[in-house]
């Protein structure tokens, strides 16, 4: 029996109909984002994860964790301290 081929976008967009995966999803959204920002404002500034943690006054786990979603939740305090960490500044809005 051949297999049907499921298109990841197709897949998502049936997904997105269903009001408690959408929540989910928009959940998760926001902190894959933030994840990728601080990462990759961090790489920009070219400053190390060890470098960020030791900024931070934390350890670099804690960095890594931040980055690759395994930090259960991060506050607007810690957001702020991030940014301030790599000389930059907290933006947050609403659209």
């Amino acid at each position: 029996m051949k297999k049907k081929k499921v298109v990841f976008n197709d897949w998502l967009k049936a997904e997105m109909k269903d009001k408690a995966f959408r929540k989910a999803f928009d959940a998760e959204d926001i902190r894959v984002r933030l994840a990728l920002l601080i990462a990759e404002r961090r790489r920009k500034a070219g400053v190390s994860q060890a470098e960020l943690a030791r900024r931070l006054h934390t350890r670099q786990q804690v960095v890594s964790d931040i980055e690759t979603l395994r930090h259960p939740n991060i506050t607007i305090l810690k957001l702020d301290k991030i940014a301030r960490a790599l000389n930059s500044r907290l933006n947050i809005s609403f659209r």
